[in-house]
């Protein structure tokens, strides 16, 4: 994981309309940075929808959400559609960005091995630094304990 402190590496990937999204179009507001694996899948639509359904107080507190995979701009598009998402979904197919937030790497489930994309998040100010992080979260009441933390 990236400590705390550190300038968050810079990144643009195309979101879920296909357009180009950079950390620095959020420069002056604080970010949630998610690594989630896939979309569509039980604990991603659990993380997902914790963060929809407490959107107004992350938009009270004026912080952006973006949630980052290896999932293409197309399953990215259908993720949103399908449970009307507010966040900002970015496709990173090759997993070069996550791999930048020590968010990618060799998995194994069910006996198989892959690279895949871990569950990390990062918080980062409103300077580009990173004020927290976490590791390996639960996506079951994740956007709420982000919310406890930014108090």
């Amino acid at each position: 994981m990236l400590c705390d402190g550190q300038t968050a590496p810079e990144f643009e990937l195309p979101n879920q309309n296909g357009d180009p999204v950079s950390l620095s179009d959020f420069r002056g507001q604080r970010v949630v940075l998610y690594f989630y694996p896939r979309a569509n899948t039980d604990g991603c639509t659990t993380e997902a929808c914790g963060f929809r359904d407490n959107w107004a107080a992350f938009e009270d507190r004026d912080v952006a959400v973006i949630g980052i995979s290896d999932d293409s701009v197309e399953d990215l598009k259908e993720f949103e559609q399908d449970h009307d998402l507010p966040v900002t979904l970015l496709s990173d197919e090759r997993g070069e960005v996550a791999t930048l937030y020590d968010s990618y790497g060799e998995k194994q489930m069910f006996g198989n091995t892959f690279d895949g994309v871990f569950r990390n998040t990062y918080v980062i100010d409103e300077t580009g630094e990173i004020e927290r992080s976490y590791e390996g979260v639960d996506p079951d009441g994740h956007a709420d304990e982000i919310l406890d933390n930014l108090e």
